[in-house]
């Protein structure tokens, strides 16, 4: 069982209120998860004094949704009760600028059991701040987009899909080897020529006289029969992987 706030240790409270819980998933409505603690939270809140709890109206919708018709009827039997709302955590709300407005505007006594210091004042501060960093995130998300699109980035398609981008990739970067080997074995063709015009055709021979050349290989190192096999252009087929 949860501890009751400090805050409110030792607290009468006095008139009606009006409870206010909300979960995300019509699951965790249907089973009671998320809710008995926020019930709980409630009820330790109002522990002690004379008050009567109204009305409990539970909302099931994403903290992300503006649509919160079941908050709409506990602010309306607020007014008429001239109750207060409670709800267990403030985090219930403080995620939504339009509904901390909605609230601040909606003329009734607000308290949290978790947070008995946020009142309507405290309220309408988080909303401001809430409301400018919904802003400011939406800002910096336009701003990235069209960096990246500046830069040539193409967006959308399957960017997000991290398998599918990482498979093109590893397709992409195969080819581009495969096309580098390529261009590689078309410019060595003219020097292969002469080594076979001098009666060197031999793998071995081969990459002896292109060492004896200064030729290197295709990563700097010093060409062996197997590199030259690579090649495809001396009887041995084509490129084994394009690493020649």
């Amino acid at each position: 069982m949860p501890a009751k706030p400090a805050s409110t240790a030792g607290m009468k409270h006095h008139g009606a209120f009006v409870s206010y819980l909300r979960v995300s998933t019509r699951a965790q409505g249907n089973s009671g998860l998320g809710l008995d603690a926020q019930r709980q939270a409630v009820a330790d809140y109002l522990n002690g004094g004379r008050w009567s709890l109204i009305a409990e109206f539970v909302e099931i919708e994403s903290g992300a949704n503006d649509e919160r018709p079941k908050l709409a009827e506990a602010l309306a039997r607020c007014r008429v009760h001239n109750a207060t709302l409670v709800i267990a955590k403030l985090d219930r709300l403080s995620r939504n600028a339009h509904f901390l407005l909605g609230l601040q505007e909606a003329g009734v006594k607000f308290v949290a059991a978790d947070v008995p210091e946020a009142n309507e004042m405290v309220v309408g501060i988080m909303a401001v701040v809430a409301q400018a960093e919904r802003r400011m995130i939406s800002e910096r998300t336009k701003a990235a987009l069209s960096a990246a699109k500046a830069r040539g980035v193409k967006l959308g398609g399957d960017g997000a899909n991290l398998p599918v981008t990482a498979a093109k990739g590893r397709r992409n970067a195969l080819e581009a080897r495969r096309q580098k080997a390529k261009r590689r074995a078309e410019d060595l063709a003219p020097i292969l020529a002469d080594l076979a015009a001098d009666g060197i055709t031999s793998l071995g021979k081969i990459a002896a006289a292109l060492n004896g050349r200064g030729v290197p290989a295709a990563r700097g190192g010093k060409w062996t029969a197997t590199q030259v096999q690579r090649l495809g252009l001396v009887g041995a087929g084509p490129p084994a992987n394009g690493t020649a």
